[in-house]
C-alpha cells in the first residue's frame, strides 16, 4: 500500500497493512519466547553442568545438580510453551494449555514398548516453536466464545488439537535438520583449514537460528578438528553478540550470550540478519585456526562454544599432552582471548566503514 503527499505531489511513502504488521509482531513474540525459553531452561545445565560432573567423584550431592539441571533441559519444550503464550498475555489456562500442547507436538517424548514414555533430549526446538504458534493463534482465535465452560474445552482443544497438529508436522520440520547436516558433512571432507573456516562460520550462524547446533552436530557424529571448529564458531558468536549489545543490555544479559547460549538474540537475527556479518568474520578466523592448530572437539561438544565451559575442557582433554600449562594457554586465548579482540575489532571495522548495525539491534528486554 502506498501514501501519496498530495502536498508535494513528489513521492509516495509505503505504509504497511495492519495485516502484515499483526503477523510480523505475532512471529517477533513467537522468537521471544523461544529465545526466553531457552535461555531459562538450558543455562542452568550449561553452568553448572560440568562443574559439576567435575565434582561427583569428590562431592556426591553434585549429582542433585546434574539431575535438576537435566531435568530442566527436559522441560525446555514446556518452558517454551509457557514463554510464548506470556508474550500474549494469556490466562493462566491459556499459559498451561499451550506449554502442554508444545511439549506434545515437541518430540521430546517417545512411547516405550511398556506403554510408559521417555524424555530424551530437548525435542525439536523448530517444530516446539512451531506448536507454540498454532496453539498460541487457536488460544486467540477462541478467545471468550466458550465463557465459563472454558476451563473443560480450552485445555481439550489446545492440547489435542495444536498439538496434534505438532505431531504431525514432527516429520516435515525435523527433514530440515537433517538436511542442514547433510550439508555441514560435506564440509568435512575438505582441506582442513578450509573446512575449519566453513564449518566455525556455519555454526556462528546457526547458533543464533531456531536449529540446534548440539543436534545437527550429533546427528551427524561431528567430531575431531570439525568438532572443534564448529566449537569456535559459536564462541565467536558467544562473544561477538556480548560485545555488539554490551551498551544496549545489562551485564548479566551480555554475560548469558558466552556463558549461556547466543540463540537469545534469535529474535533480533530473523529481524536484521545483516547483524551477523561481524560474527561470522571473526568465526572465520578462529576456524582457520582450529584446522591449523588442529584443536578438536566431540558431537557433544561442538554446538555449546564457552557455555559450561564445555568447548575449551573437551579440546584440552582431546590435546596432545592433555591438561598441561602450554595447552591451558593456547586454549585460553583460542577459547577467550582471541574471540574477544577479533569481535571488538570487526564490530569497529564494520561500524567505522559500513554502518550496518547500531547497538540497537542486539537490544534484549526480558522484563
Amino acid at each position: 500500500m502506498l501514501l501519496c503527499t498530495k502536498a508535494l505531489h513528489k513521492e509516495c511513502i509505503p505504509i504497511e497493512s495492519s495485516t502484515t504488521r499483526i503477523n510480523r509482531q505475532f512471529g517477533i513474540h513467537v522468537l521471544n519466547g523461544l529465545s526466553i525459553g531457552i535461555l531459562v531452561a538450558l543455562i542452568p545445565g550449561a553452568l553448572l553442568g560440568e562443574l559439576a560432573k567435575a565434582l561427583l567423584p569428590y562431592f556426591a550431592p553434585a549429582q542433585y545438580i546434574i539431575d535438576s539441571t537435566t531435568i530442566a533441559m527436559r522441560l525446555l519444550p514446556m518452558v517454551i510453551g509457557v514463554a510464548v503464550a506470556m508474550q500474549f498475555k494469556t490466562t493462566p489456562i491459556e499459559t498451561a494449555s499451550i506449554g502442554l500442547a508444545t511439549v506434545v507436538g515437541s518430540g521430546v517424548a517417545t512411547r516405550t514398548e511398556t506403554a510408559g514414555f521417555l524424555f530424551v533430549g530437548t525435542g525439536d526446538v523448530i517444530n516446539a516453536g512451531v506448536t507454540a504458534a498454532i496453539a498460541t493463534a487457536l488460544v486467540l482465535w477462541i478467545g471468550n466464545r466458550f465463557k465459563t465452560y472454558t476451563v473443560l474445552v480450552m485445555p481439550t482443544l489446545i492440547i489435542v488439537g495444536a498439538g496434534g497438529i505438532g505431531v504431525l508436522t514432527y516429520p516435515f520440520v525435523t527433514k530440515i535438520t537433517a538436511a542442514i547436516g547433510q550439508m555441514i558433512t560435506q564440509f568435512t571432507v575438505l582441506q582442513p583449514i578450509l573446512m575449519g573456516v566453513l564449518l566455525a562460520v556455519t555454526f556462528s550462524v546457526l547458533i543464533v537460528s531456531p536449529l540446534s547446533t548440539v543436534g545437527i552436530a550429533t546427528a551427524i557424529s561431528l567430531s575431531g578438528i570439525a568438532a572443534g571448529a564448529a566449537n569456535l564458531g559459536v564462541c565467536a558468536a558467544g562473544f561477538g553478540l556480548a560485545i555488539a549489545g554490551w551498551k544496549a543490555n545489562s551485564r548479566g544479559t551480555s554475560i548469558a550470550h558466552f556463558l549461556g547460549s547466543p540463540k537469545i538474540q534469535m529474535a533480533n537475527f530473523i529481524r536484521n540478519p545483516i547483524m551477523i556479518v561481524p560474527v561470522m568474520c571473526s568465526a572465520a578466523v578462529l576456524g582457520g585456526l582450529a584446522g591449523i592448530l588442529g584443536i578438536q572437539g566431540t558431537p557433544f561438544s561442538a554446538g555449546f562454544g564457552m557455555s559450561g565451559l564445555i568447548g575449551p575442557i573437551n579440546a584440552l582433554h582431546l590435546m596432545a599432552g592433555g591438561w598441561t600449562w602450554a595447552n591451558g594457554v593456547l586454549v585460553f586465548g583460542l577459547f577467550i582471548l582471541l574471540p574477544i579482540v577479533l569481535c571488538l575489532s570487526f564490530h569497529q571495522l564494520f561500524r567505522r566503514f559500513r554502518p550496518w548495525t547500531n547497538q540497537e539491534d542486539y537490544r534484549l528486554d526480558f522484563e
